[in-house]
């Protein structure tokens, strides 16, 4: 039975809050309960640069040897864009979307101001992967660039979820905790 609904974004906030990152209680309930905070300009150059990529649109605002190299870089044929995925993880449904994939490969676009490899080997989009497998899907593909150069990190279904799987009981706790200040109730299967 499902008692949670939760996505990769608010998880990885999670993770960030249990590693000590910049984000208090209070702004972890924020998150949880999504009250909207402003598009950061960063934000508004992923979103636009995904846009470039996938659809051509204002390419003009990047740069066409990167954009090349992330097209490259992509499946064919590209089978579906911005596909839902779902996985039940025990009384947990897990969902999202990734933002295309190929006949084997799941891919997700990445924009960062800077690059540390290894960057999304815990990342809780890799679970996808789990989601995805009934349709062939067997790797998860970041394709990330800094707008200087292009780096991709792969991921097979073999890679160990245990840390995200781990950190999603944590949250089933951190949850119940504070249910009382929890507001979006979408999260709560049975309130």
């Amino acid at each position: 039975m499902i008692n949670y609904r939760v996505y990769p974004t608010l998880l990885n906030t999670f993770s960030w809050y249990l590693r000590g990152g910049n984000i208090s209680e209070q702004e972890m309930i924020a998150a949880i309960n999504r009250v909207p905070t402003p598009t950061t300009a960063a934000q508004d150059r992923g979103i636009s640069f995904e846009e470039a990529v996938v659809k051509g649109t204002d390419e003009a605002r990047f740069d066409p040897d990167i954009l090349a190299k992330v097209r490259k870089l992509l499946p064919r044929p590209i089978v579906d864009v911005q596909v839902y995925c779902q996985w039940e993880i025990e009384d947990v449904l897990f969902y999202g979307y990734v933002d295309l994939i190929g006949k084997y490969k799941a891919v997700d676009l990445k924009t960062t101001g800077s690059y540390q490899k290894d960057r999304y080997v815990n990342n809780h989009q890799n679970l996808y992967l789990h989601a995805l497998k009934r349709k062939g899907i067997r790797l998860m593909e970041y394709i990330i660039t800094d707008f200087t150069d292009v780096y991709v990190e792969s991921y097979p279904l073999t890679h160990p979820i245990d840390r995200q799987l781990e950190e999603i009981r944590q949250f089933k706790e951190f949850l119940e905790q504070n249910r009382a200040f929890i507001t979006d109730k979408k999260i709560f299967v049975s309130a």
